[in-house]
């Protein structure tokens, strides 16, 4: 009786968690990097509830069955009982490296210069292609084969389209940055003197703040910047605009400001 008791309390335990975890599960996805990282969070939630369940279960009861014993006994050997939990332990940690292992090695996660080569090989992929370097204590977007230079140094942003695929190279001109939209699950560290990449796409148009991760100095703070996203034409509109005269003036402030 007390068993059953058990599984009910146990059972109406994990619904309640689930229905805290739900909306958090039921919010938009605004890119593919992001909607894989939450996905991957959601899959580890769905064990780890179950599991965190049963073993307070259990350590309740165990805490008032014997709340009254006058001494500890010694716990007698089960060998089922340890080959049950060792498999059960194998099976769990298996599935967390499989699915795990999945999602990180998406370039959609984790790009390398291999997977970008790859992807610009391909003739389908067309991807939009941004280098951004970080200076103390602003960022510089540049566009290679648009001649479109701009700096958040002078207000300006890092536009792109949606629902095509982004390439972003990050490099730093002086100390360790880190590339950092947290809405879009993007992040990755701008070192001097080497590239790193981010691959993804962006679904919903809207304005998603980007920040340095990275302690970089005394202006850290302020080195913030935005990512705008928009339509395939208001994109291709925003790097004509660009062309005729406000890149120059975004690449002169650049200057200015590393000066």
């Amino acid at each position: 009786m007390k068993g059953k008791r058990l599984a009910v309390v146990s059972l109406l335990s994990v619904a309640f968690l689930a229905l805290i975890a739900n909306p958090v599960a039921a919010q938009s996805i605004d890119s593919v990097t992001e909607g894989l990282i939450r996905g991957l969070n959601g899959r580890l939630l769905a064990i780890a509830i179950p599991i965190t369940v049963i073993v307070e279960g259990i350590l309740f009861y165990t805490v008032w069955r014997f709340r009254n014993a006058e001494e500890a006994k010694p716990t007698r050997e089960n060998r089922r009982l340890e080959i049950t939990w060792t498999v059960a332990t194998a099976i769990v940690l298996l599935f967390v490296g499989i699915a795990s292992y999945g999602v990180m090695a998406n370039p959609n996660v984790t790009a390398t210069q291999q997977s970008i080569q790859s992807l610009n090989q391909s003739s389908s992929a067309d991807p939009v292609v941004v280098n951004v370097t970080g200076h103390q204590w602003f960022w510089v977007f540049d566009y290679p084969g648009e001649n479109v230079t701009v700096s958040a140094a002078n207000g300006k942003h890092m536009v792109v389209p949606a629902n095509r695929t982004l390439v972003i190279e990050t490099s730093s001109a002086d100390v360790i940055h880190s590339f950092h939209v947290p809405t879009l699950g993007l992040k990755m560290d701008a070192i001097p003197g080497r590239t790193n990449y981010i691959q993804t796409k962006i679904i919903h148009q809207g304005t998603y703040q980007l920040y340095c991760a990275e302690y970089c100095g005394a202006g850290h703070s302020k080195m913030l910047g935005t990512v705008d996203v928009r339509t395939s034409e208001e994109y291709q509109s925003w790097l004509d605009q660009q062309r005729g005269g406000n890149a120059t003036a975004g690449g002169n402030a650049t200057a200015n400001a590393s000066a």
